[in-house]
């Protein structure tokens, strides 16, 4: 029988959890534009902040994955979300990403939110890229600076380090580049760019 997922918000209790999917990543260096020596309480304080709803995704017991869901500016932005997301690396390619990207969509959705944007998924991050485009993101841009990177990612990817600029597309799947659009309905064109950061 399958392990089955459970995606629930964060409690205090959460916190070692939390902490062991985000420091590998925050190590590592390859795919969060945060610093790498970050150290944990900072780094908890950083995702859990204010105006931030923390999830986790847990499977049978053991928690594989979180996401933060917040609005991506205050004021005139305050109706677009964003999103940051980390799967436990011993956890990735089950579809625990997809299954915290949908449920953000829906969350955002049941918040009131009318718009999902995100930013700064590395191009590297190949399976990231692929996720967001399966769900109908398209890459709208790219900084004009290559993110600082280890030597080991300058060593396997030495033209890929720029982060992407991703955002919902019009015209379902079929790849065509277009405007931001609307949780509600993806056909509505809304909004501009914003940013994420995080690992599939």
């Amino acid at each position: 029988m399958a392990p089955q997922l459970l995606i629930r918000l964060a409690t205090a209790a959460d916190r070692p959890a939390i902490w062991g999917i985000l420091e590998p990543t925050i190590r590592a260096g390859e795919t969060c534009a945060l610093e790498r020596d970050m150290p944990e309480d900072e780094a908890i304080a950083y995702w859990t902040g204010p105006g931030r709803a923390v999830f986790v995704a847990e499977e049978d017991g053991r928690i594989v994955g979180t996401y933060y869901l917040t609005t991506n500016q205050r004021g005139g932005g305050a109706h677009v979300a964003n999103c940051g997301y980390m799967t436990d690396p011993a956890a990735r390619g089950r579809g625990i990403a997809r299954a915290m990207a949908e449920h953000s969509l829906e969350e955002a959705r049941r918040r009131g939110f009318l718009a999902m944007q995100y930013n700064f998924v590395v191009a590297s991050n190949e399976s990231a890229v692929h996720l967001w485009q399966s769900l109908g993101f398209a890459v709208v841009g790219r900084p004009a600076r290559r993110l600082p990177a280890p030597a080991s990612r300058l060593r396997r990817h030495p033209r890929h380090v720029p982060p992407a600029v991703m955002a919902p597309r019009q015209g379902g799947r079929s790849g065509k580049r277009a405007p931001p659009t609307d949780v509600t309905d993806r056909r509505a064109r809304i909004g501009s760019p914003a940013w994420h950061c995080g690992h599939p």
